[in-house]
C-alpha cells in the first residue's frame, strides 16, 4: 500500500507549487479532514438502526463512530429533539490517508458502472462533498451481516482557498474525477 502522506510531502507538494506559483511551501494546500456519515429517516422509527451504522463507519473507517441526533423537533417528521439519526466519523491524520487510499483504490473500483466522480460538489472554498449510494462497497463490510443497504456522505475539508486548488489537490492524491 502507497503512504499517501509521504507521496503527498515529496511529489504533490512540489507539483501543486510549480503549478499554482506558490511562493512558500506552507501556501500548498493540503487535506485537512474526512468526515464520513450516514443519515436515514429508519431512526426515527429504530433507535438500534443508528448503532448498526455506527458499527458500519466503525468497520469501514477503523474509527468509533458518534451517533448524531436531532437538534430541534419536527412535529410533521414525527422527529423529537435529541432523537439519534444515524452517525458520523471525522478523521484526520494516519487514518485520514489509509481511509482515503482505500477509498480510491479499492472501492471506488468496485461501484458498478464507475465513470468517475462528479467535479462540481466543489463548495467554493476548495472542500468536496461526494455521497456513495452503498455501504457495501468498501471490502471491510461483510455482505451478509447487513441489515439494509444504506448511503453514505463523504466530505474532504481542505485548506484550498478555491475550487480549482481542491481539485487538483484531490486528482494529485488520485480521485477520478470526470473530465
Amino acid at each position: 500500500m502507497i503512504r499517501l502522506k509521504e507521496v503527498y510531502n515529496n511529489k504533490i507538494r512540489k507539483d501543486l507549487m510549480d503549478k499554482f506559483k506558490y511562493k512558500n511551501i506552507n501556501e500548498v494546500p493540503k487535506i485537512e479532514k474526512i468526515i464520513v456519515s450516514c443519515v436515514t429517516k429508519d431512526c426515527v422509527q429504530n433507535a438500534k438502526v443508528a448503532d448498526s451504522i455506527a458499527t458500519d463507519l466503525a468497520q469501514i473507517t477503523g474509527q468509533k463512530a458518534v451517533t448524531t441526533r436531532a437538534k430541534n423537533s419536527i412535529a410533521t417528521f414525527k422527529l423529537r429533539e435529541g432523537q439519534p439519526l444515524g452517525a458520523m466519523v471525522t478523521l484526520r491524520g494516519r487514518q485520514m490517508y489509509e481511509f482515503l487510499d482505500r477509498l480510491i483504490n479499492f472501492s471506488l473500483p468496485r461501484v458498478k458502472d464507475f465513470r468517475g466522480l462528479n467535479a462540481n460538489g466543489f463548495d467554493g472554498r476548495g472542500n468536496y462533498a461526494m455521497g456513495i449510494k452503498e455501504q457495501i462497497i468498501f471490502p471491510e463490510i461483510n455482505y451478509d451481516k447487513i441489515d439494509k443497504i444504506r448511503g453514505l456522505g463523504i466530505v474532504f475539508t481542505t485548506t484550498a482557498k478555491t475550487n480549482d486548488e481542491g481539485r487538483e489537490l484531490l486528482r494529485a492524491f488520485g480521485m477520478p474525477f470526470k473530465e
